[in-house]
């Protein structure tokens, strides 16, 4: 038989869990560099899917800002990675991504409309400002040379990982409640604030901040004109003179070291970085806001040299990336699957219920090592997952104007 013939004749009962029979005895000698940042390239993801598909995936971490450049520089090194959404935006046309094939992935009818068509389960249409996940997801053609205007049978990536942020307090140390954006720039915390050193991140999130206490009105945060940047980063270079950010950071450790030590009361920050905090017995919270939250995503793509049964494995390794392990991994650390149904299969009833019923955890609950993250009784900041995913004012974004920003941002932080 050729090839395809085997992979078409070994997908047998589990294909339905995502987890093909071995196909061919040459299988065993396919080795998937899977590269991401550190808090989706986690072994035990790599682990479990060698074990459960018969070739071996590797898993290797790399900050953000590191992992785009390897993209755009190395992506012969790597076979498949986390792609953020924004990301989409230097690599499709770049020859980095080859496009996916709809008809073969078996998880995307369990996908989040949110992802696939840009609305809610309740037919709303979702924000637009910024990237908005699904305007980056199809391609026009097998070359992926452009994204499409709307659905086609082509995919720049397959919709994985998600999350709805917003800023990370420290309870005991505000001293008083926290409850918009702009209180991210209040004088009260003066010397005592953070942000994310990163040009879209920050200033969407001083952008929030700033349009929420009234300085500014922006046609679309995610996307602003040239006029806008000026405007937003002159106030942060006033903000900033004033002594009101004690850091701006670059990792996952740094944050975490910041809001742990109590140098930092309210920052950026991300989940898994409040779940690290509240590991080590200090108060933390993920605060929801009034305005809603900073929404961002990540797909698992495929790199342009992938082909034969390498590719073929990949394709199966995608699948099985949707059918739910990997995204009960993720939500040990308060990350959302893009197919939650899938996961719950993966959870306990607690783990399901707190993470994304937004009920009480029953019992003590482990982060994605087996440390106990979240004592029973404990509810998730921000509530139940269509309360945080369906409250998103802005996505994390790269602008039309993005290299006029950087260089400003580089202002800002030099300043």
């Amino acid at each position: 038989m050729r090839r395809r013939g085997l992979l078409k004749a070994a997908l047998g009962a589990n294909a339905a869990l995502g987890v093909p029979t071995l196909w061919a005895q040459n299988i065993r000698d396919v080795v998937l560099q899977h590269s991401g940042p550190p808090v989706t390239a986690i072994n035990q993801i790599a682990e479990q899917a060698s074990k459960d598909l018969g070739f071996t995936v590797r898993m290797q971490a790399v900050e953000n800002a590191d992992l785009l450049n390897r993209f755009l520089s190395q992506s012969s090194a790597i076979d498949v990675a986390d792609v953020s959404i924004t990301f989409m935006k230097y690599l499709v046309g770049r020859n980095v991504l080859q496009a996916i094939p709809r008809a073969k992935i078996r998880n995307l009818d369990q996908t989040i409309p949110l992802f696939v068509k840009g609305r809610y389960p309740d037919g709303r249409v979702a924000s637009t400002q910024g990237v908005a996940p699904y305007t980056v997801l199809y391609v026009t053609g097998q070359d992926a040379k452009s994204f499409a205007d709307g659905e086609t049978e082509w995919l720049s990536g397959i919709p994985s990982v998600t999350n709805a942020d917003t800023l990370g307090i420290r309870p005991d140390l505000v001293g008083r409640p926290v409850a918009s954006w702009a209180d991210l720039v209040d004088p009260m915390f003066k010397g005592k604030s953070a942000l994310q050193d990163q040009p879209t991140v920050g200033v969407i999130d001083v952008a929030m901040a700033l349009e929420s206490r009234g300085d500014l009105k922006y046609g679309n945060k995610g996307n602003m004109t040239r006029a806008e940047i000026d405007k937003t980063i002159n106030t942060m270079m006033e903000i900033k003179r004033s002594g009101q950010f004690r850091s701006f950071w670059t990792t996952f450790d740094q944050s975490v070291n910041l809001m742990a030590s109590g140098e930092v009361v309210i920052q950026s920050m991300w989940s898994p970085a409040v779940s690290a905090v509240r590991a080590r017995g200090i108060p933390c919270i993920f605060q929801p806001l009034k305005e809603g939250y900073r929404g961002w995503g990540y797909t698992f793509g495929m790199m342009k040299h992938l082909t034969g049964l390498k590719r073929d494995c990949a394709i199966e390794y995608a699948n099985w990336y949707g059918a739910g392990f990997q995204g009960a991994v993720i939500a040990r650390q308060g990350y959302y699957s893009a197919q939650p149904e899938n996961v719950k299969k993966f959870l306990t009833p607690a783990e399901w219920d707190y993470w994304y019923d937004g009920k009480p955890a029953a019992t003590d609950l482990p982060d994605p090592f087996g440390r106990i993250a979240i004592k029973a009784g404990e509810i998730r900041d921000g509530g139940a997952f269509w309360q945080r995913m369906g409250n998103i004012a802005v996505w994390n974004s790269v602008m039309d104007e993005d290299r006029y920003l950087t260089r400003r941002w580089n202002e800002f932080i030099t300043s």
